[in-house]
């Protein structure tokens, strides 16, 4: 892919014992590196919420009542070029349905 951003940052969110897992998987993928730094990240703790719909199959919790757990929001830069095998690595190992996640470019200063 051929792009004026060459690194974006890719958020996701996830329960605490899923962590190691993802972010093995979103390395291995190609994020993470910053200069000669590999397995570069930062994650926070917090709370998510969702209401499961008709048709949904939640990983915690039940459909059709608002639920609300504990998560960790990671942090990592990408590689313009390797997000998409990123973000498959990452749905591939996340623990829910749907998992949650931002992508936001990066400017080269």
């Amino acid at each position: 892919m051929n792009s004026p951003v060459a690194n974006v940052k890719l958020v996701w969110f996830v329960p605490r014992e899923a962590l190691d897992a993802t972010r093995q998987a979103v390395f291995a993928a190609g994020a993470g590196r910053i200069g000669e730094y590999e397995r570069c990240s930062w994650y926070v703790a917090g709370t998510g919420t969702f209401l499961g719909g008709e048709g949904t199959d939640p990983a915690v919790g039940e459909r059709g009542r608002e639920e609300r757990f504990a998560e960790i929001r990671v942090e990592t830069v990408v590689p313009t070029e390797r997000l998409a095998d990123v973000v498959a690595a990452l749905r591939e190992t996340h623990p829910y349905e749907e998992p949650a996640f931002d992508v936001y470019p990066l400017l080269d200063l």
